[in-house]
Parts: structure tokens; C-alpha cells; sequence
């Protein structure tokens, strides 16, 4: 199983940006891929989650955060509007397999190597 995330760069406040997650190794609807970020100096922060079935955000990405799958190209995608400098981080996207339940994995094998958000003017 290997994941690729890419999509990130230099956004300015405000706008917007689309981070993409290729997955091989597995049908997306046969596992559960979670979105993360951590910024520099701070920990790991789980930000949504997607399985077969269910989407789930934390609470504080709720409403700017939109998480969406594309099976065709067994892909995941993470769209961020309205950024803030507080969004720069590395976000990265990590998989359990196989995975049948309708709610998020406690714990994810597989990561991605991350991609690099940074939000200034």
C-alpha cells in the first residue's frame, strides 16, 4: 500500500487549495483514509476521515474543510476555503486496509509521504 499526497504550495489568506491522496494497493472502498496536518513546533492533528460509507471532520474543521473521494481514479481529495496563516502546515493523508466499519480507524498503517501548505500574502 502506498499513498502520494500533492497539492500544496503558497496560498494566500483567504483563498483556497485542493490536496489530493493517491492510493494504491487498494480499492478506496475497501479501506479508510484519514487527512492530518502538523505545523511547525506543534503535534499531529487529525483533521477528516472518509470510509466506504461516511465522512467525518473534527469539530473545528467542520464548514471549511471538505473531504470528497473520486473511486474512478482511487484518489482522495482535502479542500481547504477561506485559508489562514494558522492553516500552514504538512498535511499528510494516511490509510488503514482493509477497513468495513462506518466509523473512523483508531490507528492508520500507512502514510503518505506529506505536502507542504503555506498560507501567506
Amino acid at each position: 500500500v502506498q499513498l502520494q499526497a500533492s497539492g500544496g504550495g503558497l496560498v494566500q489568506p483567504g483563498g483556497s487549495l485542493k490536496l489530493s491522496c493517491l492510493v494504491s494497493g487498494f480499492t478506496l472502498d475497501d479501506g479508510a483514509v484519514g487527512w492530518f496536518r502538523q505545523a511547525p513546533g506543534k503535534g499531529r492533528e487529525a483533521l477528516s476521515c472518509s470510509t466506504r460509507t461516511s465522512t467525518f471532520y473534527a469539530d473545528f474543521a467542520k464548514g471549511r474543510f471538505k473531504n470528497s473521494r473520486d473511486n474512478g481514479r482511487n484518489t482522495v481529495y482535502l479542500e481547504v476555503n477561506s485559508v489562514k496563516p494558522e492553516d500552514s502546515a504538512v498535511y499528510y493523508c494516511a490509510a488503514k486496509w482493509p477497513w468495513y466499519s462506518d466509523s473512523c480507524p483508531r490507528e492508520y498503517d500507512t502514510w503518505g509521504q506529506g505536502t507542504l501548505v503555506t498560507v501567506s500574502s
